[in-house]
């Protein structure tokens, strides 16, 4: 048994829907999410620059909160960084890779999406996962940065018309690919499952990682004996600028839309 907090890391909200997958499932936890605004987006920086931000956040975050476990909420941080912090660190990594196994043991006809960010698409990581588990597939790879910068910076105070505007082009990508699944590389996509969904019709399939990231939370805590019996305050973490502006009230609405405390 171990009371210290799990830790959560991501460019910004990305990560949030796969907390609380785990709080719902394991109440008796007590989680720090770190939103590392001051480097968003991840996606856009090369291997060398977001390994070196990583390790800083991580050792910062361990003197800080002793976790004892950490979940890298985000898919360009885990494929380019995963390694490197485990060799680097004296607790378990738990990471999150787009999900394209299940979906090539899935699709019906071999024509798979993949939507994420320009890092994540082009790491050799992703390429080693098609090779892998899609070989027989054709992968339709997107890079999505404008997305992912419209759900960190716009979603807040968007409407449905504006939404269905941005993934315009990429649900047009994918249908004219004539793809039946459409996997979610990025965390921060969740937040638009519905709306693409909606707009890539019934006929196609969107996978995520959600539970396959969660259950394993749940082995590594289980098998190395760190499940907690003593909950704290939950509590959300912003690395760059908190000055009293409409962007962070709305990181501070969020953070209480999703049961922590920011500080």
């Amino acid at each position: 048994m171990n009371n210290s907090p799990l830790l959560f890391i991501d460019s910004g909200i990305g990560g949030l829907p796969y907390l609380e997958w785990l709080k719902k499932r394991m109440p008796e936890e007590s989680f720090v999410y770190i939103a590392d605004n001051k480097n968003f987006p991840f996606g856009t920086k090369n291997r060398n620059e977001l390994i070196n931000i990583m390790v800083a956040t991580i050792a910062e975050a361990e003197e800080q909160y002793s976790p004892k476990a950490a979940v890298l909420a985000c898919n360009t941080a885990s494929v380019v960084s995963l390694d490197v912090l485990r060799n680097n660190f004296n607790f378990p990594f738990i990471g999150v890779v787009p999900a394209i196994k299940p979906a090539a043991f899935t699709t019906k006809n071999k024509r798979i999406g993949l939507m994420a960010s320009n890092r994540t698409i082009e790491d050799e990581y992703t390429e080693r996962l098609i090779k892998d588990f899609a070989s027989d597939c054709e992968v339709f790879k997107l890079a999505a940065g404008e997305i992912i910068d419209f759900i960190e910076n716009r979603l807040y105070n968007s409407d449905q018309d504006e939404i269905r505007a941005v993934i315009a082009p990429a649900v047009k990508y994918f249908k004219d690919n004539e793809v039946d699944i459409v996997v979610l590389g990025c965390t921060h996509f969740l937040f638009l499952e519905k709306e693409l969904q909606e707009e890539l019709g019934g006929n196609v399939m969107i996978i995520d990682s959600r539970d396959g990231v969660g259950r394993q939370i749940m082995r590594v805590l289980e098998d190395k004996d760190l499940k907690s019996g003593r909950k704290t305050d939950d509590k959300f973490i912003l690395t760059g600028n908190k000055e009293s502006n409409e962007k962070i009230r709305n990181y501070t609405w969020i953070s209480e839309k999703y049961g922590l405390c920011a500080v």
